[in-house]
């Protein structure tokens, strides 16, 4: 058995480059960065933080999803699969080029900090299953307050 899944939460380094190929088929390619966080160790050593930039592919749905939402900047999800491809360049020198596959993407915030559904909150109650329901009010306590035994500050 083996699995090749990847999972990155990061930001766009630039606009999708989308293109229609054959039987208009969509397809995106864009750069999204992955940063690790600095620290200092127990000794005082700076250890700088580590940016990994990956090269993203999205093919059809996801692809158009791309070309009409996602910006420079725009924090996303991503999960798919890692392909390595290679070709001859005009040296005849063999170059190599990892790319993820996009199998499902998600994007998660705006550039300015202010997260999708904030900005578009007609969206939000859409989120929200039809048959929720708030849950029961449990022990003693008044609704919107808190129970007589309730040791939380707020």
């Amino acid at each position: 058995m083996s699995v090749n899944k990847v999972i990155l939460i990061g930001n766009v380094g630039k606009d999708p480059d989308v293109r229609y190929i054959e039987n208009n088929v969509c397809v995106a390619n864009f750069t999204l960065a992955t940063t690790e966080r600095g620290y200092t160790t127990q000794s005082g050593v700076q250890i700088p933080d580590k940016t990994e930039w990956h090269n993203i592919v999205a093919w059809r749905g996801l692809a158009e999803v791309a070309e009409k939402y996602v910006r420079k900047g725009t924090q996303l999800y991503i999960e798919g699969k890692i392909r390595t491809r290679s070709w001859e360049d005009q040296n005849k020198i063999r170059r190599y080029t990892t790319e993820i596959y996009v199998d499902n993407m998600e994007l998660l915030g705006r550039r300015d900090g202010q997260t999708t559904a904030a900005s578009a909150p007609a969206a939000q109650p859409q989120a929200q299953p039809q048959s929720y329901q708030a849950p029961a009010n449990p022990g003693n306590t008044v609704a919107g307050g808190n129970s007589a035994d309730d040791d939380l500050p707020f």
